[in-house]
């Protein structure tokens, strides 16, 4: 984009970090059940932990190597840094505020956290027999001086920085010494229930911080400090050169938990003297050190949530439906053939995925399973079936994203039980990420061998099924099953751009496609026909769809932009984006389904993908658009949008400012567009036959 239209986009970091503001109001909606409020404040830190992990890291990079280079927002590295600097800080502030609040409602509610300066003889000796047996034995503490230098920290590891006054057993005069919490440490701990109906818990940093002087007999504490440093964990593996990219992933996973830092947490009361000594062994500088209250680590207090059995303090439970034909369905095959199937998890549960993979494993006339695997899960149901189908004789091929993010580890493990149980393993493409979500399943039947595939927004993941929106939709249509066949082969093999009767992929010609319907739905406006776009995803960042879809709101196009993460267009701006709106929805559910919708003059298209609308999507990875054919699930997912467009309980509107604002009510019945979705699909839509 030229100069002219660089002030046109929302910086895409500072979009994300509104996001996470987003997550953070949940934790302070006092409508939401406390620990589920306890869980968003853990996960908007784990979401700004990877922020810093991934986006501030390659910020950094890009100073070092290109100073003056000009963001799409028209933004420096060094402003951008400045800018996420101070608008992090708040976050970070209101993070803490928010835990003081929700402990103060723990307490109330019968779940305190003990302070240091509230244990009873009692606790605090049966918290320092737990120390001598449980902590004590796999802390080592480390002296700094000049034969034994600053140790290596781990990423996202908890430390502590002990200030020391005395002479060791050797006569050496000691300052300063590191302790490292190892990882196996468990960071909350609950102390023996008595007959008060109250659980009590205490913090590891606080034992630690607590019996510090039992590590260093004969000599004198004068302060311990908490201190977390974070990594740039950003993998990096020259494709073209690397000759086994498995090993060379496995290398670079072990280099991660020591990279370059980019951020260092202190508590507020370490002394200025150590920050700055911590910071100039980390080299960074200020704009990089948060100064916090204690834990320095509030995700890991999302262990409470599982430790705490008390239903009252969760979201109600709920039984995932299944359409009709599928209440009795022993043949998943016969159910797919009388006609499409579109699953809308978690409503819908993901049982018929696995079922679907699991009849195909022991079915004798099935012939081949081809399948993508991004994320699994370390104890993957889909990958047991996919064993069990190789070990049956079946010819297996999976096409693993080695590269999926924080997922590389467990994805080689799953390669490996794959490669062992004799299934043909690949891994994608060079230079291109595989995150398309497909299985196919040919059967040798009566008439010939058919194709049976499934198409989905999200991953294979039995338990994030459980937690996120996404569509998936079982089918045999012969012109898909040709299209998912091209697509695999195209993966699999050397062969050229596969030609494709009905589904968009990219890197090839998904983003042409969708600036085409935009155009066409312009056209259609300026013609005086019916014209809307409907786009649901999780980011929007990519400046040529953006320019798209300002042109198609200039021609008279009403779009309604769902949302839910980073958006960097601009709607509401006079004469630019006048017809645009855009909203996002936070919930008990993350957002995680792509959907596309085009009115097309009174002749609807609706595609669903895996792709959000960002460089990385339509060019550096290999995506897959589907759309959806049968009329009785266009109208089901329209009906779900409008419904996600009636929100005004868990919906925020973004402004021209790059500002969101709660929708509220104002007098009108509260509607939550998740809720309404529950009831609806587990008990009061109608379902087919």
């Amino acid at each position: 984009m030229d100069v002219a239209t660089q002030t046109k986009l929302i910086n895409r970091e500072l979009s994300l970090l509104e996001f996470n503001q987003r997550v953070l109001a949940q934790a302070r909606d006092g409508s939401v059940p406390l620990l589920e409020r306890l869980r968003f404040l853990c996960i908007s830190s784990g979401n700004l932990d990877e922020f810093f992990e991934i986006r501030v890291a390659g910020i950094k990079q890009l100073q070092e190597r290109s100073p003056n280079s000009i963001s799409t927002d028209g933004m420096k590295p060094a402003e951008q840094l400045a800018a996420i600097h101070a608008r992090a800080s708040r976050l970070v502030s209101e993070q803490y505020a928010c835990l003081d609040e929700l402990l103060l409602q723990l307490t109330a509610a019968g779940v305190q956290f003990v302070p240091r300066r509230e244990w009873l003889n009692e606790t605090r000796q049966w918290l320092e027999r737990y120390f001598e047996q449980e902590v004590e034995p796999v802390l080592t503490p480390l002296a700094l001086d000049p034969s034994r230098p600053f140790p290596r920290i781990q990423n996202k590891s908890l430390n502590f920085v002990v200030r020391l006054q005395g002479e060791d057993a050797y006569g050496r005069e000691a300052s300063l010494a590191i302790i490292q919490a190892p990882r196996s440490l468990p960071r909350i701990v609950m102390l023996p229930r008595d007959d008060s109906p109250v659980q009590r818990f205490v913090m590891l940093s606080a034992i630690i911080e607590e019996f510090v002087p039992r590590l260093f007999e004969g000599m004198h504490i004068s302060s311990c400090h908490q201190f977390r440093v974070t990594r740039n964990s950003d993998l990096f593996v020259d494709e073209e050169e690397a000759d086994d990219l498995r090993r060379a992933l496995e290398g670079e996973l072990v280099h991660r938990r020591y990279a370059s830092a980019v951020r260092l947490e202190t508590v507020t009361d370490c002394p200025p003297d150590l920050v700055n000594f911590l910071a100039r062994h980390f080299g960074i500088g200020e704009l990089d050190i948060y100064r916090v209250p204690s834990p320095v680590n509030l995700h890991r207090l999302s262990a409470l949530y599982d430790l705490i059995q008390r239903a009252e303090l969760k979201y109600p439970t709920f039984a995932p439906s299944l359409p009709r034909r599928l209440d009795d369905a022993r043949d998943m095959f016969a159910a797919i053939r009388k006609s499409d199937l579109l699953l809308h998890h978690p409503f819908h549960s993901f049982a018929p995925v696995v079922d679907f993979l699991r009849q195909a494993a022991s079915d004798s006339r099935v012939l081949a399973i081809k399948q993508t695997l991004y994320r699994t899960g370390a104890d993957s149901a889909i990958v047991d079936a996919l064993v069990q189908a190789a070990h049956a004789g079946k010819d297996v091929t999976v096409v693993i994203e080695l590269r999926a993010r924080f997922d590389e580890e467990a994805n080689i493990g799953l390669s490996d039980r794959l490669h062992e149980a004799g299934a043909h393993v690949m891994y994608g493409v060079v230079g291109y990420k595989t995150h398309a979500k497909l299985a196919m399943v040919a059967r040798r039947e009566a008439d010939g061998i058919r194709r049976y595939c499934h198409l989905g927004t999200g991953n294979y993941h039995s338990r994030t099924a459980r937690g996120y929106t996404d569509y998936g939709l079982f089918t045999c249509d012969p012109d898909i099953g040709q299209d998912v066949h091209e697509v695999f082969m195209q993966l699999t093999s050397l062969t050229q751009k596969p030609r494709l009767n009905c589904l968009l992929q990219s890197p090839f010609d998904l983003h042409r496609a969708m600036l085409q319907k935009l155009q066409r739905e312009a056209d259609h406006a300026r013609a005086g026909k019916p014209a809307r776009v409907i786009l649901k995803m999780n980011a929007l960042v990519e400046p040529e769809a953006i320019e798209a879809l300002y042109a198609a709101s200039q021609a008279g196009v009403i779009i309604d932009l769902i949302v839910r993460g980073i958006c960097a267009l601009r709607p509401g701006v006079l004469g630019v984006s006048d017809r645009i709106r855009v909203r996002s929805i936070v919930g008990r559910f993350l957002e995680h389904s792509r959907v596309f919708y085009f009115e097309n003059g009174g002749d609807p298209e609706i595609y669903c993908s895996s792709a959000d609308w960002m460089d990385r999507n339509f060019f550096r990875r290999v995506e897959i658009a589907f759309p959806i054919r049968r009329q009785k699930y266009r109208d089901d997912i329209l009906r779900d949008l409008e419904t996600y467009l009636q929100d005004n309980c868990q919906a925020w509107e973004l402004d021209a400012n790059g500002a969101y604002a709660r929708v509220t009510s104002e007098g009108e019945s509260g509607r939550c567009a998740q809720t309404e979705l529950l009831e609806a699909y587990t008990a009061g839509r109608p379902r087919e036959e």
